[in-house]
């Protein structure tokens, strides 16, 4: 008999390699042939073939997150929770040898689904948004990054706007990062709905999101912009699901996912829009700039606010276009104050957000933290779309903070005469020299985005894992954002190196000696081994272990990685069962990569989840800066390793370091 398996945990590190080790132990006691395949942070390892599919005579899936099932229609298929591939294998493959197994169907339920109470509660649609979000941030990256560097070095002042030649190769640059731009609703709308419908969506999606970020379709020059990108994924992905839902005849259920589905959401979605959505759109966009100009005159502070409020409620969509077009077409009359307060409302929401994100750790995740830097330079040069990743994870907060830095920043602009002769926004139009009145734009934009950082960081909510921690295993990781089921993490390398920082005593950062991590005694000493650790409680026993890292230089005293392991804590225990624990985290205060290992023969409470007491303590400190992620092959490698009985037993009789650290030497 031939079983295929897959493991999977929210985060992919300990607990998807020790359900896959467990499995495999099973198999081969069962006599039973079992291939694993595992979806971790690593990316995933041990694919299946066609000919893997076609052969086998089930397949048994033991993940905490999704896991796309289409490949294994007409197959039996059990699925379960990660922690049952750990705790339960024996029994997970004796129910498939019975056949006490359903055969999948292309409309059955989800993984997510029939593991659903094996998981935290979470708003869906948060996690559905979440999903599109974090697939559409790098097209918004390589986008905005790519037009400023191409607006910066080849961008020439004219009356009607800042041009780039068209014959030089920074307009092939900016066309590039045009392109990019192109796909970042499409983006976002099909990875919604392939949250909420899986696979099937994904199409409908990308093709509600391209109708709805062009308005040619409903007769708009604006387009709906990335909020419409938001209902169009919605709506193709519950689209997708009622129609994914209904009984078929079992002829046509293998092109229900690749035909039936696809079209009926496509058009769904597409009509809704075209028909029902975009032309009341359109109309109230050609109202609002009527309303605009008629508006000359009579108040320019309510029209500096107005029009601060319209370019930073949905940055870069249509009610931003009409403010923009309105500014536009006065620069063409002679008339450049309006579009002097329209580019300091441009470039307050990204530079604002690019600050709140890196100065407030208690506000932003760690991977917002670092997004923020390229929001803050989008900001730099009038990319007003930076900001839209923090709004689409928080518009309750965030849009409402961005509004009223804009605003700010529009009327103190509108007060300090402020001009701009091109169609431009951001500092970079102050540097080439398009403004009237310098000091007062940037004031402007100075105060606003104060405003702004301040607005934000009151209102919203202090973040459960704000500190550098690695993540690991039973809690869902901050950055799933952001929310998200989260976009799958990057494969790397199964040798990646660990390009380490080293912080000095002044603060500089500066790259340490890159250490491969091909086995576990890479990063291991022998001085790195207590096999007597005296603490009697997990608080005492992580400084004991801190201790070792600094007197042998790995870790400074006067850090923060203590704050950084109990951060990881206070996530989910580190106690992963067995009598084994293994803490973590990512800090400045980190000089290399290390581990430190430690037994404590009568056991400390560490909160497992299997109620043992941690005897067998594994520490791994990394540094924040690190280029690589070799600690994910380490959590790995341990979490393989100390499946095997005999493994756990020989470290627990060790009676010397060299002989505790030739047993470690076989983790690998």
């Amino acid at each position: 008999m031939k079983i295929l398996a897959i493991t999977s945990c929210p985060n992919g590190i300990a607990h998807t390699y020790m359900a896959a080790e467990n499995l495999q132990k099973a198999g081969a006691k069962l006599g039973v042939e079992l291939k694993v395949e595992t979806q971790g942070s690593i990316g995933v390892e041990n694919p299946f073939t066609e000919q893997d599919i076609r052969e086998a005579d089930g397949i048994i899936i033991a993940a905490d997150k999704t896991v796309v099932k289409d490949r294994f229609v007409g197959k039996k298929l059990l699925v379960v929770g990660v922690q049952d591939g750990i705790r339960r294998p024996e029994e997970l493959i004796q129910r498939m040898i019975k056949g006490d197994v359903p055969v999948y169907q292309a409309q059955s339920k989800s993984a997510e689904a029939m593991t659903g109470e094996n998981k935290p509660k979470q708003n869906p649609i948060y996690r559905h948004l979440m999903n599109g979000v974090s697939y559409m941030v790098p097209f918004i990256v390589i986008g905005g990054l790519l037009i400023a560097i191409a607006l910066t070095m080849g961008g020439v002042k004219t009356p009607g706007g800042l041009v780039i030649p068209d014959d030089s190769i920074w307009k092939t640059i900016e066309s590039i990062g045009s392109a990019a731009f192109t796909f970042m609703v499409p983006i976002l709308a099909g990875f919604i709905a392939m949250s909420i419908a899986d696979r099937p969506g994904l199409a409908p999606g990308m093709v509600g999101g391209f109708i709805a970020a062009n308005g040619s379709f409903y007769g708009s020059e604006a387009g709906a912009g990335f909020i419409g990108g938001i209902i169009a994924g919605f709506l193709a992905g519950y689209a997708a699901l009622a129609i994914k839902r209904l009984k078929v005849p079992r002829s046509l259920q293998p092109i229900m996912p690749i035909i039936v589905i696809p079209v009926l959401a496509s058009l769904v979605v597409g009509l809704i829009f075209v028909f029902v959505i975009g032309a009341p759109v359109a109309d109230l966009f050609e109202a609002l700039t009527a309303w605009l100009a008629g508006m000359q005159g009579t108040s320019s502070v309510l029209l500096a606010l107005i029009l601060g409020a319209m370019i930073s409620f949905d940055m870069g969509g249509p009610v931003n276009k009409v403010a923009f077009l309105f500014g536009s077409a006065m620069i063409g009359e002679g008339n450049y104050e309006i579009m002097g307060q329209i580019a300091v409302a441009i470039c307050v929401p990204p530079i604002a957000m690019g600050l709140a994100a890196m100065i407030n750790k208690r506000k932003f995740t760690p991977s917002e933290r670092e997004a923020g830097k390229a929001t803050f330079t989008m900001g730099l040069f009038g990319i007003t779309e930076g900001a839209i990743p923090f709004a689409a994870q928080d518009p309750l907060r965030v849009i409402p903070s961005i509004m009223v830095g804009s605003m700010t920043g529009s009327v103190i602009a509108m007060l300090g005469n402020v001009g701009d002769s091109v169609a431009h926004g951001g500092p970079i139009v102050a540097v080439l020299g398009a403004v009237d009145q310098v000091l007062m734009f940037f004031l402007a934009v100075i105060v606003g985005a104060a405003v702004s950082v301040i607005m934000v960081s009151l209102l919203k909510k202090n973040v459960a894992a704000v500190t550098p921690a690695v993540v690991g295993e039973g809690a869902e990781a901050a950055e799933k954002p952001a929310g998200a089921e989260a976009a799958p993490a990057a494969p790397v390398a199964a040798d990646a190196t660990e390009a380490a920082s080293a912080e000095s005593s002044n603060g500089t950062t500066t790259e340490a000696t890159p250490i491969r991590v091909e086995k576990l005694t890479d990063i291991v000493t022998p001085d790195l081994i207590n096999l007597n650790l005296a603490g009697t409680t997990q608080d005492a026993v992580i400084d004991e272990m801190i201790a070792v890292l600094e007197r042998n230089g790995a870790v400074r005293a006067d850090g923060d990685f203590k704050q950084a392991i109990l951060a990881r804590e206070q996530e989910s225990s580190t106690g992963i069962g067995m009598n084994i624990a293994i803490p973590h985290g990512k800090s400045d205060a980190v000089l290399k990569p290390s581990v430190v290992f430690g037994i404590q023969q009568d056991g400390v409470d560490w909160k497992s989840l299997d109620g043992s007491e941690a005897k067998l303590i594994f520490m791994i400190a990394v540094p924040r800066n690190s280029k690589q992620n070799a600690h994910l092959k380490v959590l790995q490698m341990l979490s393989r390793k100390l499946m095997d009985d005999d493994f756990r037993e020989a470290l627990l009789a060790v009676t010397t370091k060299e002989e505790a650290y030739q047993l470690l030497d076989q983790v690998q």
